[in-house]
């Protein structure tokens, strides 16, 4: 059968281009021996395609960007933060933004999605605005930085928003031919509580963990070490260049975006392209299970290391319900983050490093003689994905498949051995609970640590109590291989980096979602 490259398809005619044959083919293989939950509440499955048949904005990456300095992550000319991670429709989200030297600016938001191969749609746009330089907290001992700037606006969420991950565009606006302009990002999360097929949780405590600003301050900068539970930091704050930006993935046109564009974005564009049924949600909207336990499929994305214990359990409980998991992430639920509330009293603004997930495995008593004392220690993650946080648990390697016969593997044309080039990295699971009842290993093979050194990855999954399954691709750029938007960068890890779309990665993801009851 002739493969069909959706990635490169407009959205509007995935309908026309993909052969009815191709569902008919894989239908007796991957449908689901059971029914999801025979009283759960009818999608909307035609939400996200009517969304992406709108018409995309031309314009809505950002072109000028200027840093603070050469080995700096902030851009002072403009920058700013929202007041909540997630927000509902009719719900309030307060936009915080700095200019120095003062300067008028505008704020155009946009919802990120495929429309078309564009990438984004423009939702609206606000200002002029009058910009003025505003504060940089002195950090306390915790080496937190929580701003407390004024509002630039408020804007209430339109009821014909859907769920979604919004970018807003902060453009300053000089006079004509006297100087140039600068952008940076805000970034949140429009949430909605509908049943939906595919949950999308955004890795937004990682982004957070990682964030560096004003000045390099992240949970792995306090001056105790890099490892230990001594930092604080806050979601009042802007969100600066990426951290890994000398040794991932340098790309200063993300800057006030944290990890979404780089590492979740081309799921998101994937996902919409081929018309799923997708809700999107910050990792601080599931400390209850409420949201999964309506949703077929849970899936955990690129870099998701930093989990509140609260969030653990809701997952667990949504396994045994009978909801699918798809932890295409790697180094996830490595940290247990437990989230405080701002100095203002709002909620789940403030995270550190509690201490490791793990139990008792060799890895974690590893993390406590070297970096504790910590005062949490969360459950075996293996236990919940399928594998585990191992050490080294960075380098870049090749995705390997090891048993082709495997349903996920159906229409890839994948033999014993055959291999995704630079999918592993740059963080990645391995050390799988041998005694996890049902589990196999789909992929398998050595990730090369600084290029030279050998580490084990293991690709897993295992089933439900209810019909359903857990898998675990085990590596952070899974997403890599599903598209590549506009404005896309790729990373690269110890040496090593993904090509970018893979029709196998495509496939098996598809197999994934299909077998989990989620169809385009």
């Amino acid at each position: 059968m002739t493969a069909v490259r959706l990635d490169r398809m407009p959205c509007c005619r995935l309908l026309e281009a993909v052969p009815v044959l191709l569902t008919l083919a894989f239908s007796a293989a991957l449908t689901p021996s059971h029914s999801f939950s025979a009283d759960q509440p009818a999608a909307q499955p035609n939400l996200i395609r009517q969304e992406n048949s709108r018409e995309g904005a031309t314009d809505w990456q950002l072109t000028r960007v200027r840093l603070d300095r050469a080995d700096g992550c902030r851009s002072p000319a403009i920058e700013g933060y929202c007041s909540k991670q997630s927000v509902a429709a009719g719900e309030k989200l307060q936009i915080m933004v700095s200019t120095d030297p003062a300067e008028k600016y505008k704020l155009e938001i946009f919802r990120t999605g495929c429309y078309g191969g564009r990438g984004a749609r423009l939702m609206t746009t606000l200002g002029p605005f009058e910009g003025k330089p505003q504060p940089v907290p002195a950090p306390d001992e915790r080496t937190l930085h929580e701003c407390s700037w004024e509002p630039a606006t408020e804007l209430t969420i339109p009821d014909d928003w859907p769920s979604g991950v919004y970018l807003g565009r902060l453009t300053t606006l000089p006079p004509p031919d006297e100087r140039p302009y600068w952008q940076s990002y805000v970034i949140f999360i429009v949430r909605d509580d509908r049943p939906a097929d595919v949950l999308f949780q955004c890795s937004d405590n990682t982004w957070q963990a990682y964030n560096g600003w004003p000045y390099k301050f992240s949970v792995y900068t306090h001056p105790k070490g890099g490892q230990g539970p001594w930092a604080d930091v806050s979601f009042d704050r802007p969100y600066g260049r990426e951290a890994q930006y000398s040794g991932i993935v340098n790309d200063p046109l993300s800057v006030g975006s944290g990890g979404y564009l780089t590492f979740e974005f081309p799921l998101a564009y994937f996902l919409e392209q081929e018309g799923y049924d997708v809700s999107y949600c910050s990792n601080s909207d599931m400390l209850t299970p409420d949201r999964g336990l309506k949703c077929k499929a849970f899936v955990s994305v690129g870099h998701d290391e930093y989990w509140d214990i609260r969030q653990y359990e809701s997952v667990v409980a949504m396994r045994d319900a009978g909801v699918n998991l798809l932890f295409l992430s790697g180094n996830a639920v490595c940290w247990v983050s437990p989230f405080r509330a701002g100095a203002d009293g709002r909620p789940n603004r403030i995270i550190f490093r509690g201490g490791p997930y793990g139990g008792n495995n060799q890895w974690i008593e590893e993390r406590i003689k070297a970096h504790g004392p910590f005062p949490e220690r969360g459950p075996d993650e293996g236990y919940l994905m399928g594998a585990r946080n191992l050490r080294p648990v960075n380098g870049g390697g090749d995705w390997i498949c090891t048993k082709p016969d495997h349903w996920i593997f159906a229409g890839t044309g994948m033999k014993k051995d055959d291999s995704v080039p630079g999918l592993i990295g740059w963080e990645y699971h391995g050390d799988p609970p041998t005694d996890l009842p049902g589990l196999e290993i789909v992929g398998q093979g050595i990730a090369w640590q600084g290029g030279v050194v050998p580490s084990p990855w293991t690709a897993t999954i295992y089933p439900g109590p209810k019909g359903n399954y857990v898998f675990n691709a085990a590596t952070i750029f899974w997403s890599q291989g599903l598209s590549m938007p506009p404005g896309h960068t790729l990373p690269w890890s110890h040496w090593s980096r993904p090509h970018g779309p893979d029709p196998r990665v495509q496939q098996i993801t598809r197999n994934l979602l299909t077998r989990a009851g989620c169809r385009p």
